[in-house]
């Protein structure tokens, strides 16, 4: 991509009414726009961020032998009152829409409901289990704060997966393997060394659910860490009784602030008991089968990894999640010799398959390389008079802005290893 080619642009100031560190950087850097409060649109920028997110979580997802499909986002009210969760006493988030011809719709928050209606066409037999489906699917949620930039929206992605199991004993299995995938995904994203797998409450389906928390100021929960163990606690469930349980000595924990990036959550049989979600034992018993759940927001991740490694100039993208590999800086001074080499490595680039933005514009050093810091694309490569004079490359890494100087004929191999 060549920045003269591309919509949009920077901004020095983020919009007055933005408060969180990650909506003001992605949208000066021209990543996302907002359209009303908890609502915003991805530009082509943010959109490639999105997408590699959701690779690496598909990646995985797919390796643990999930199935990948896509369901409405219009809900039949008629299927979530079979489980009393259609009122707005029992989920106070619903967007609800009125049909012309009369009647009522929903806009999806989750999506227990229908994914348990569809698998009773496909589960009738021990022999049909376990089963793993998975979707990333827009879900609406009416937040009455939503001010947390992309990381609480009213309108959102969400993967949602849902597992099927005979017994207790294979979700647990398959649970502990989403957990592994969970941890997996977020040492791809850049985050890994920052998050923690959190006990947290298990509401009305089990003792304990299993949280992500990315310790982070500007986190809304307080979690307590064992950070010889690897775990944590939410405050939700800090009490005496769950760390003697759990192993953990309180007086070793360490108290942070933290953002939920993913869960996993037991369901049992609450869901499968109330649409008729039943297999065939081996002796030929009706048995409710035992389902989990297990989510990630793309979206609240992206957010999440610009709070945690922005730095005063700008966004620094994990090089799995940035929306190129290379940001191409050309400092011409009007020369057209420094053009026709900078056009010259871009191609090159191409033609090996290396995702590159290329700066092509008429402007000054000093703005592009502040544009560069702002967008935040991990390796930024400078052709101009000084580095054409040396035979090569001004080779920069965004994270700590030291510079490296390579000749033309090591820079693919540079960037490929």
């Amino acid at each position: 991509m060549r920045h003269t080619q591309l919509f949009t642009k920077t901004r020095k100031d983020a919009p007055k009414d933005e408060v969180s560190k990650n909506a003001q950087l992605l949208i000066r850097a021209g990543y996302v726009r907002k359209e009303l409060a908890g609502v915003y649109a991805y530009l082509p920028l943010g959109l490639r961020v999105l997408s590699n997110i959701q690779k690496i979580i598909r990646e995985e997802m797919n390796a643990i032998g999930g199935q990948e499909l896509s369901m409405t986002t219009l809900q039949n009210p008629a299927l979530w009152q079979k489980t009393d969760r259609w009122s707005d006493e029992a989920i106070d988030v619903w967007f609800k829409t009125t049909l012309k011809d009369g009647g009522e719709l929903g806009l999806a928050p989750t999506h227990e409901e229908p994914i348990t209606s569809l698998m009773q066409e496909y589960i009738s037999s021990y022999k049909d289990m376990p089963k793993y489906v998975y979707q990333f699917q827009t879900k609406f949620r009416n937040e009455l704060r939503a001010k947390s930039g992309i990381m609480r929206t009213r309108e959102f992605i969400m993967k949602d997966l849902y597992s099927f199991s005979r017994d207790e004993a294979q979700f647990r299995e398959f649970y502990e393997k989403c957990a592994e995938a969970y941890a997996r995904i977020f040492k791809r994203a850049g985050i890994g060394d920052k998050t923690f797998r959190t006990f947290a409450s298990g509401g009305s389906f089990s003792k304990f659910s299993d949280e992500f928390q990315t310790i982070c100021d500007a986190g809304e929960d307080t979690i307590y860490i064992d950070r010889k163990k690897g775990i944590a606690v939410n405050k939700e469930v800090y009490i005496d009784e769950v760390l003697a349980e759990l192993g953990i000595v309180k007086s070793e924990l360490e108290e942070a602030k933290a953002i939920e990036v993913g869960n996993i959550f037991p369901l049992g049989t609450r869901f499968s008991e109330a649409l008729g979600l039943t297999y065939k034992d081996e002796s030929g018993k009706e048995i409710p089968a035992v389902m989990g759940s297990y989510g990630i927001g793309p979206a609240r991740l992206m957010g999440t990894i610009v709070e945690l490694l922005s730095d005063a100039k700008g966004i620094v993208w994990p090089k799995e999640v940035a929306p190129f590999a290379v940001h191409l800086v050309s400092i011409t001074g009007g020369n057209d010799e420094i053009v026709a080499e900078a056009d010259r490595i871009y191609d090159m680039l191409t033609e090996h398959g290396i995702e590159v933005l290329y700066d092509d514009r008429d402007a000054r050093a000093g703005e592009k390389f502040a544009d560069s810091d702002l967008i935040g694309i991990p390796t930024r490569l400078v052709i101009s008079e000084k580095t054409m004079a040396q035979g090569g490359i001004e080779v920069v890494a965004r994270a700590n802005g030291t510079p490296t100087f390579v000749a033309d004929s090591g820079l693919i191999e540079l960037l490929q290893n």
